[in-house]
């Protein structure tokens, strides 16, 4: 039994590997990255509080998408990119076939994405085996903007500007309900003029100092919302596939 456990971890890993060769060179072709995303990056951009603990729970495996420090042994998929992965990977592949109980996971939590803390081979080996679930412990950090699995390297850097937008406003606290997403860069640091100028002409029509926090405000109400309400009666997003109702917000202030 051992022995025919040891045979095929070992053919799942070389299947394993040759998958991730498959999705590198996917991944030259079309653009799309393959990278497990990096915690670390996350915090520094997104500015990421907690870890607060969250106890042992049922997660969905494809949510795994990032890891604590090792994102550059597995692809996005949980594949082994690296070959010293080896041993340890086909360890816990014969405890899958001798029905052996491993420990949960550790994962941080962050909007809708899981890092690995500890069990990199273990979720990989659950995911290659068709798991669609895994057992984890589960230590939860606090952000500002949502991340969703299929994150990319550029959506990152404008979700960062969107921290900074919304800590610079505080538009999510003033006006909860208010949803802005840019696929523009840059596009956060343009909107921030934009309030700063209305700030100045609010300052001049009704002959006082303007509070930051009321200039802020009366833009969404009076500015981005009622250009917001026509972009949507006139159903001309239709026109630019992929793009926002902020960007074309930019747009026709541009």
């Amino acid at each position: 039994m051992k022995n025919q456990s040891t045979s095929r971890a070992r053919a799942d890993y070389s299947r394993a590997r040759a998958k991730a060769f498959l999705n590198r060179v996917w991944s030259v072709l079309s653009g799309q990255p393959t990278r497990l995303l990096s915690y670390d990056e996350v915090r520094e951009k997104l500015r990421v509080g907690g870890p607060i603990y969250r106890g042992v729970q049922t997660i969905r495996i494809d949510q795994v998408a990032g890891s604590l420090n090792r994102y550059h042994q597995f692809d996005r998929a949980f594949l082994p990119t690296q070959d010293d992965t080896a041993s340890r990977w086909q360890r816990v592949d014969r405890a899958f076939y001798e029905d052996i109980s491993l420990p949960p996971v550790v994962l941080y939590k962050v909007g809708q994405v899981y890092f690995v803390v500890d069990g990199h081979h273990r979720v990989s080996v659950a995911r290659e085996q068709g798991q669609e679930f895994i057992e984890a412990e589960v230590r939860e950090c606090a952000t500002r903007v949502d991340i969703t699995p299929d994150l990319k390297p550029e959506e990152l850097e404008i979700l960062g500007e969107k921290v900074d937008f919304l800590e610079r406003t505080r538009l999510d606290r003033l006006r909860p309900k208010a949803k802005i997403k840019l696929t523009i860069p840059d596009g956060f640091e343009r909107m921030l003029e934009h309030v700063a100028v209305h700030r100045y002409f609010m300052g001049l029509d009704f002959q006082r100092d303007i509070p930051e926090e009321e200039a802020v405000i009366h833009w969404f109400d009076t500015v981005y919302l009622p250009i917001g309400k026509v972009i949507r009666s006139s159903k001309i997003l239709k026109e630019f596939p992929g793009k926002t109702e902020a960007d074309l917000y930019l747009w026709a202030l541009d």
